[in-house]
Formats: C-alpha cells, structure tokens, sequence
C-alpha cells in the first residue's frame, strides 16, 4: 500500500480513500482522512438521514478554499458511469425537465465514504425513498434568515413552525443547517406528489407569516423581503434538496448540519458542531433525531389550509426556481421591480 492512499473500515467493508493527508478544511487543518473518519463515527445516526435515498454529492477536489463561494466545487447527481464499487447502489429518479437518471442511493455507511473518496463535502439526499421516488416521506421546512436577523431569530421562528405543526397533529424534529439557518422535519406517508407537498409547505408558510408578519415572509424574491426569516417552500420541489443530517458542509471551521432537542436549541450554536466536536457530543447526548421514523405524518390539515388559501384568499400558487420549466398555475417568474419598469 503506498503512503497515499488507505483503506477505511466501515460496517465490514474497507473502503479505500486516496490522498488521505489531503487538507480539506484548511482554516482550520481538517483532512480528508478525517471527513471519512468522522462519517465512520457518527454512522447510526447518518444512516437514519440518508438510508435508502438518492444522494447529490457536492464536490470539492482540491478541497474547501480560503473563500468558500470562489473555491472549484461541482455537484454530481448523476452517478458515475465508470469506476463505481459493485456494491454501491443506484437509483432511478426524474429530474424537472423529465427526463431520468441514476443517482447514488445509500444503502450502508461505507457509501459515505465512497462519497468522501470523490471530494464530496456535502450531501444532498431526496426527500425520499428507493421504494418510491416521486412520493416524498418527509415534510422539509428551510428556515433561511436573511441580512439583520440573529440566529436567536431564527430559533424563534423553528419554535414558531414547531408550535403550529404540533397543532396539526404533526411531530417535528429540527436540526441546524450548517449555516445560519435551522431545517424543520416532519416524516410523512408517501402518499402525495412534489406539487402536492410543496403545496403544503407554501400554506404552513402563509400561516406562520399570518400569525407573525414581522417574523416571517414567503417573499420568493429577494428584494422583498425585510429582515426576516424566508421559509424557502422551494426547498420541497422536485430535486431540490437540504444538506442531510450530520453532513459536513462547506464552511471553513468544518461544520455538521447538526440534530438538535428542542430543549436544547435555545442553548446551541451553528458552531458549536464540527466534524471534530459532533462525535464527541453523540456519544454523550445520543441522536436528537432517534425517534423520527416512529411515526408519519398526514397531509391533509396542510392540503385543507392550502385550499382555503385559494378558495377565501385567492391565494395560488408562488414561483418555482429558474431553472425549472413552467409549472401549471404559476406565476408570472419576473423579478416585481423589473415587472414595474415594463408595465
């Protein structure tokens, strides 16, 4: 074995990792032997993230930069045609655009070292399963906090969506995203398309911006919005994903997209979770998320306040991301000053 590679164990199988000395986390000297090392460790929990879902790598070659947003990264989200494990599974899902591919789908821990093997930083899973890739099993709630805002905010808000799903009958879990923000999850039967699921994230969306204006909006476009917390309802589109639980992320102190309590959350930190600090703190505390599979939620309560959005409010639908086609019943998909300068 030469002195640039080496062989990872994980769950019986010993995956190879190249470059292992790799910084890939210079500020702060995180290798990437480290990253896999990290995986291996926090696996149990991953697995209940990730296990039997298609994956989007985000991928970094040469490593996380100085500057994050100028650093040479790609998404993949088809799996690779050539060179993959015969133990690594796929999966067949339909973009946007309609048209098909094959994605990863991780089935065991060792595909996310595979995963660190390719320079993946982050992992973008479906909201969804092997069994059934256009029926979402989980409700996905993106709390994004715009400029002015403190993440004491955006606690606020999560406590906010965690009151209102619990009146619905729903069981929420949060964890932070890695950035600024905090993803609220809810497990849900897979009984309801993309459009219908978006659907009722708009309409909670609506609710909470009703019940605290100042706190929320829905404005999709930037230059609406205040100092606030936007709840990205595309994030629910077909394609679009959320980094999972316990990925790294492309930030330079090496952060985790962290599983909270929400007993804790007051008292937390985005950086309080790092590849080096996340084990550490599982071992001792567990996984906040343990018992998100225990039950699925239903639709309906959310469908029934999205119909009454568009029956008594004329509320419809909002707009999709740039990059898809024309949805039915959208709206128009132009930035409002510019829609102004043409009328």
């Amino acid at each position: 074995m030469s002195s640039s590679e080496t062989f990872v164990e994980v769950a019986g199988r010993s995956v190879r990792v190249s470059s292992p000395e790799r910084v890939c986390y210079p500020a702060v000297g995180v290798t990437k032997l480290e990253v896999a090392e990290y995986y291996v460790a926090v696996g149990e929990g991953l697995m209940r993230a990730l296990a039997g879902r298609p994956m989007a790598l985000h991928r970094f070659p040469r490593g996380l930069g100085a500057d994050p947003g100028a650093s040479d990264s790609f998404y993949t989200k088809h799996a690779p045609n050539k060179g993959l494990p015969d133990w690594l599974q796929t999966v067949k899902v339909t973009f946007p655009s309609g048209r098909t591919g094959n994605e990863v789908c991780v089935t065991e821990p060792a595909t996310v070292v595979w995963a660190v093997q390719m320079n993946a930083l982050e992992l973008h899973p479906w909201p969804v399963r092997r069994e059934d890739t256009d029926h979402p099993d989980e409700l996905r709630l993106d709390l994004d906090p715009q400029p002015g805002t403190e993440f004491a905010e955006v606690v606020e808000a999560a406590m906010e969506a965690r009151a209102l799903l619990t009146e619905l009958g729903m069981v929420p879990f949060v964890k932070t995203s890695g950035g600024r923000g905090l993803h609220v999850l809810v497990r849900i039967e897979p009984r309801w398309s993309f459009i219908s699921t978006r659907r009722a994230v708009i309409a909670l969306a609506r609710e909470l911006e009703r019940r605290r204006p100042a706190l929320f909006t829905t404005s999709w476009w930037k230059e609406e919005r205040n100092a606030q917390i936007f709840v990205d309802f595309n994030q629910m589109a077909r394609d679009r994903m959320l980094a999972a639980a316990y990925s790294t992320r492309a930030v330079p102190d090496a952060r985790v997209s962290m599983p909270v309590r929400w007993s804790d959350l007051g008292d937390v930190t985005p950086e309080d979770f790092t590849v080096r600090t996340v084990p550490g703190l599982l071992a001792s505390r567990g996984d906040a998320h343990n018992a998100i599979d225990e039950s699925a939620a239903t639709l309906d309560a959310l469908l029934e306040m999205a119909e009454r959005d568009e029956q008594d409010r004329g509320l419809g639908d909002l707009p999709y991301p740039p990059e898809f086609p024309k949805m039915p019943g959208e709206p128009k998909r132009v930035q409002p000053s510019k829609a102004r300068q043409t009328d």
